[in-house]
């Protein structure tokens, strides 16, 4: 099979940063996906609807100047959840049309969440509205107790947190968002039909080895970090089972190169240059090309209730190099996964 046509898909978690940079950044991910969730993390964090939707405008604009495909692009917004997140805001983003979700970091979990959530029980008015309006809990699914093992951080909390949580509001939509273990996995698999993860096209595509074995390599370095072989193994199993409740979300995330090659280097894969090639790299790997569409495309749009895209898009089998580089605005540039290396599949 030399050629792949699908709907056009939807990136359930997105990361397009602020001012140059997300102006930069924006054309990529347009240009391929339909529709993308785009997540709060910014500097101050966008914990209101107000905010919500003057960010939503900037990323309209960004995507109808760059033309063609990209000006179609639909950015869906989440809200940041903190301690002192109202009730009523959850009434505020629900009415608004355009916020599809809440997010929640523990606080200190990753970039830009030291305002997350310190303790759960003091959210649980906001989660007992949200539960009452429909809006999707997105969680950042990870302890940040210092003294848990990394590696072990998404299991610890799957088991302590999230499946108290979803005992406690049964009527809750629930993401579990960058699922990378099997703990994960067999979680969401187990859960009601309300609980539902997404995929990174690089956990689905590597391990731990990519960014450790042979010298340190930064630009694989994200949170939750890659795990071993048996846990990659564990997420294509999911992606490419067909499987309503696992459905694409990048997690691309993009860092400045000095801020990712440095002594203490942020966390976060830049993939939406090639983020579907790399799905269908994974898809194809495992014998699955005919079920990308529904994880791709389908899966995702169903559990947040908005619509399809009608488009159609085509993965053609033709080499192509990722760019050692890309701008990132005010001089700055990042460093997508793969850089400077092949891909077998490119978008037409």
């Amino acid at each position: 099979m030399d050629r792949i046509e699908l709907l056009r898909p939807a990136d359930w978690h997105l990361h397009v940063r602020q001012g140059e940079a997300m102006r930069a950044v924006v054309p990529a991910s347009a240009a391929v996906f339909a529709q993308a969730l785009v997540m709060p993390n910014l500097k101050p964090p966008v914990t209101t609807t107000a905010a919500a939707l003057a960010y939503r405008e900037e990323i309209l604009a960004a995507a109808r100047a760059a033309g063609g495909r990209a000006a179609s692009f639909v950015p869906w917004m989440t809200l940041y959840l903190t301690e002192a997140t109202a009730p009523q805001e959850i009434d505020r983003a629900v009415d608004s049309g355009a916020v599809l979700a809440a997010k929640l970091y523990p606080a200190g979990a990753t970039t830009n969440s030291d305002a997350g959530v310190r303790r759960i029980e003091r959210i649980y008015p906001v989660l007992e509205r949200m539960q009452q309006r429909g809006l999707v809990l997105c969680v950042h699914g990870e302890v940040v107790d210092p003294e848990v093992d990394i590696f072990d951080r998404e299991a610890v909390f799957v088991e302590g947190v999230l499946a108290p949580l979803v005992a406690r509001f049964p009527g809750l939509k629930v993401v579990l968002e960058h699922v990378t273990t099997a703990e994960g996995v067999a979680f969401v698999r187990e859960a009601p039909e309300t609980v539902a993860a997404t995929l990174t096209a690089h956990h689905l595509r590597y391990e731990r080895n990519a960014m450790l074995a042979g010298g340190i390599r930064p630009h694989f370095y994200c949170l939750p970090i890659l795990k071993r072989e048996r846990h990659r193994r564990a997420l294509v199993e999911a992606a490419t089972s067909g499987s309503p409740k696992f459905f694409l979300g990048t997690d691309s995330a993009p860092h400045p190169r000095g801020a990712k090659e440095s002594a203490c280097g942020c966390a976060g894969c830049y993939t939406a240059p090639l983020a579907l090639p790399l799905y269908a790299e994974v898809f194809e790997a495992a014998g699955a090309l005919d079920r990308l569409e529904g994880f791709a495309s389908r899966f995702g749009a169903r559990f947040y209730g908005v619509a399809e895209s009608t488009e159609r898009i085509a993965l053609v089998r033709r080499p192509w190099t990722v760019p050692a580089a890309v701008p990132l605005g005010e001089g700055e540039e990042v460093v997508p996964l793969r850089a400077g290396e092949t891909m077998g599949w490119v978008v037409e």
